[in-house]
């Protein structure tokens, strides 16, 4: 696991911060909430300026931590990344993990 995004969070519960791998470099990524009645719908939405590469669903650890579940997307990648959101010292850390094959 490795960090590659820190954010912050505002008062409209969106998240703002930059994501970065060796070959990805989102200087502004955004989570923008999403308002919909589906529950199996993303909770967030995320974007690069206009463009939307992901998603995030809100999710409750084993230890009753809440974390968001992401899942970074674009036609330039290999695969989806995913990571989870997770609550830091200082604001927010993106967490890369690999899905098991």
């Amino acid at each position: 696991m490795a960090t590659i995004g820190t954010f912050t969070k505002s008062e409209d519960g969106s998240f703002s911060g930059s994501i970065k791998t060796l070959t990805l470099n989102v200087k502004t990524a955004q989570f923008k909430p999403v308002e919909t009645d589906n529950d199996k719908g993303p909770d967030y939405r995320i974007f690069a300026g206009a463009t939307e590469f992901g998603a995030a669903w809100k999710k409750t650890s084993r230890d009753n931590n809440s974390y968001l579940s992401v899942k970074l997307d674009d036609p330039s990648f290999p695969a989806p990344i995913f990571a989870s959101l997770v609550d830091a010292e200082e604001g927010y850390s993106l967490i890369w993990s690999r899905r098991a094959a």
